[in-house]
């Protein structure tokens, strides 16, 4: 597990809540673009839920929907349990410890129908973003979807000098992470027989890549 510097970590706030800002301000564009994505119903895994603060909102938005929070690092557990515990609801389960990164977590986190990801992939190597898209692939259920949000490359180019400091400060702690381009992840995933279903514009040059499983594989 990687330490780096990063401009909205997440400092504690109250207790064992831990507070990213960058979270608080895109917690509502994304669940914008969730709301026109997700199923009804089924099993909804968060990679890498960080803080906490996302998946309480979710869980409260889309009630359907029995919401799985999951992390790395064991030391945000308690943030988001702390988070959740604002409103108690039988469809938030318990977060457990889950390294996306690593081969075959899959069989053990399979049947979803529908898998969210925030803001990781450019803090990664390519080798591990592969192991994690591929693992992703294969924990959908049929007609299950991913929805991916964060930062890319288009086309090998970053397009603010906002995107371009950030890589460079990323690359100079890793040479090996970094953002990535957006139609290297599509085709990966492509390549596991998603489907492509949209890419949307989100605010601070971001994207949200929503990819489906087709019923019949």
């Amino acid at each position: 597990m990687r330490r780096l510097t990063l401009p909205d970590s997440g400092g504690p706030i109250e207790g064992a809540k831990r507070h990213a800002p960058s979270a608080a301000r895109n917690m509502e564009p994304i669940a914008a673009v969730l709301a026109q994505h997700l199923p009804a119903t089924g099993r909804a895994l968060e990679l890498a839920s960080g803080t906490g603060q996302h998946i309480g909102f979710f869980a409260a938005r889309f009630t359907g929907l029995i919401w799985q929070p999951s992390d790395i690092n064991p030391d945000n557990l308690a943030s988001i349990r702390a988070w959740a515990s604002d409103a108690p609801r039988e469809n938030l389960c318990d977060p457990v410890l889950l390294d996306a990164c690593t081969a075959g977590w899959a069989a053990d986190h399979g049947g979803n129908a529908a898998i969210c990801l925030t803001n990781l992939l450019h803090l990664i190597s390519q080798p591990e973003a592969e192991i994690l898209l591929t693992e992703t692939a294969r924990a959908l259920a049929p007609d299950g979807v991913f929805c991916l949000y964060g930062p890319f490359k288009r086309t090998e180019t970053l397009i603010s000098e906002g995107d371009r400091a950030f890589d460079e400060s990323l690359r100079a702690q890793d040479p090996a992470i970094g953002y990535k381009n957006i139609e290297w992840v599509e085709t990966v995933l492509t390549g596991h027989g998603l489907a492509a279903r949209a890419l949307h514009e989100m605010p601070a040059s971001n994207l949200m890549l929503v990819m489906q499983l087709p019923a019949h594989t």
